[in-house]
């Protein structure tokens, strides 16, 4: 017998879904085809809800169903993308990371931030730095591109790009909004819960050793739809 879809499976397939009904909203005029939609997306929202909080309580759902109507455009502007994150994987002399604990969450993670308007990817990285951490850091290069719905970190589609940074300066401090706190640590001794550890530790620490890495990109499942989401 084949193993019940997850938890992370069901949200991917139900954002993928909402996705799909969101853009068609975007750009049909035909009143049969938006009622046909608004009917995908009841669909997706039933089964994101049940899949985050289970199945009893899914009338609950209208909550998910209202915002993703609210967040249908017009033409371009309405066809539904992952949205952008910045990652910062920065290293000290000492060969330690910077990790900061999540004010919202209460995991670690690299200090994260989305793409803002105006910045390019890597000054995004540097302000985001600063601001959650009092660390100033200069960007070395790209080390990898993450779908955050597969690694764990994220509940809505979006991508990650992580760039390895080199602490320049600074006084460690933990943003008092979004930070619980932050520290440097080693390998051997990082703190938990750590959000998708094993997708991206080894790549990150041989990347601050100063080893020659690959960017680091989700493989293709096969099969591509059905394929397992954990599997590296």
């Amino acid at each position: 017998m084949e193993p019940a879809p997850s938890a992370k499976q069901l949200v991917r397939w139900s954002e993928t879904l909402a996705a799909i009904a969101r853009t068609g909203l975007g750009f049909t005029e035909s009143l049969y085809e938006q009622e046909r939609f608004e009917e995908i997306l009841r669909v997706a929202a039933d089964i994101k809800f049940a899949a985050e909080e289970g199945i009893e309580g899914t009338e609950d759902a209208d909550g998910i169903l209202q915002e993703w109507l609210g967040s249908v455009g017009k033409g371009v502007p309405g066809y539904v993308t992952p949205k952008v994150a910045v990652g910062a994987a920065v290293g000290n002399d000492r060969g330690e990371m910077l990790l900061v604990k999540r004010a919202d969450s209460g995991v670690w993670l690299y200090p994260t931030g989305w793409a803002d308007v105006g910045y390019s990817a890597a000054e995004v990285v540097v302000k985001e730095v600063q601001e959650e951490t009092g660390i100033d850091v200069e960007v070395v290069r790209l080390i990898a591109v993450l779908d955050g719905l597969r690694v764990g970190f994220s509940r809505i589609p979006l991508y990650c790009l992580v760039f390895q940074c080199r602490s320049v300066g600074g006084t460690l401090r933990a943003h008092p909004l979004e930070c619980a706190d932050v520290g440097w640590f080693p390998l051997g001794n990082l703190p938990t819960p750590l959000v998708g550890a094993e997708r991206w530790s080894a790549q990150v620490f041989a990347a601050l050793r100063g080893e020659h890495v690959d960017v680091l990109y989700d493989p293709v499942r096969r099969p591509m739809w059905r394929g397992d989401p954990d599997r590296t």
